[in-house]
């Protein structure tokens, strides 16, 4: 039987790398691509089970060029972020959220419309998203709403693209190079304080997360369907 091929966007570091070594673990041919050449650089290195490439997810000349070059693609997992788009509503800068809204969502939709002619007629496509769509903490209206804009592509794409699948994944906290914007002391005492109110007791892992996308990933009867992976953090308040 011929191995699956996956293709993974964003998969360079955090949860879409630890995805991409989850499947790569489980026989597959798995690429990942970022837009950092220091980053693919180090995955050559650090995961040599991979094929790391440098590709722009908002490029859609480059995405459909890899994805030509590496197709038929079984499974297409987009982990794109952005941290563009935090903070309270009256200080709130408008143009990083249009920036995170390109960036995060956008670059799906790029993605997906690149890479659409070059996937298996039984493809599995795998969003990530996050749980700031679902919570109701202050400062989150932005970042909330791009959120929200990436898990609203699931139910329709998986009707459309059908017998395709479509899924997404909805994290919460998750100890990933996206929080090294922060000072270490002010993230380790953020994450500190979130462990004592989370109720399974600690931050999420990228492995953790992971975990959940290669489910969506390769369950051929899961489509149409949001996994939360976050601790229970919806349901208090950081």
């Amino acid at each position: 039987m011929a191995s699956r091929t996956t293709l993974v966007f964003g998969g360079t570091s955090g949860i879409g790398l630890a995805t991409a070594r989850q499947l790569a673990a489980r026989g597959e041919t798995v690429h990942v691509a970022g837009r950092s050449a220091e980053r693919v650089a180090s995955v050559r290195v650090e995961a040599p089970e991979l094929s790391a490439h440098v590709a722009d997810g908002t490029d859609h000349a480059a995405v459909a060029a890899l994805a030509e070059g590496v197709a038929p693609i079984d499974a297409l997992v987009i982990t794109i972020s952005s941290s563009a788009g935090n903070g309270p509503l009256a200080e709130l800068d408008l143009a990083e959220l249009r920036k995170g809204f390109d960036e995060k969502v956008l670059g799906m939709l790029t993605v997906m419309q690149a890479a659409l002619p070059h996937l298996s007629p039984d493809a599995s496509i795998t969003l990530v998203g996050a749980i700031s769509a679902h919570t109701a903490m202050p400062g989150t209206a932005g970042i909330g709403a791009i959120n929200a804009a990436v898990e609203a592509l699931v139910r329709p794409l998986s009707i459309e693209l059908a017998p395709r699948r479509v899924n997404a994944v909805s994290p919460g906290l998750v100890d990933t190079p996206w929080w090294n914007a922060l000072p270490a002391e002010t993230r380790d005492a953020y994450f500190s304080a979130a462990e004592a109110a989370l109720p399974v007791g600690h931050v999420s892992t990228a492995d953790e997360v992971g975990e959940a996308v290669v489910l969506l990933a390769t369950n051929s009867s899961m489509t149409g369907t949001v996994v939360p992976v976050d601790g229970g953090v919806r349901f208090v308040q950081l």
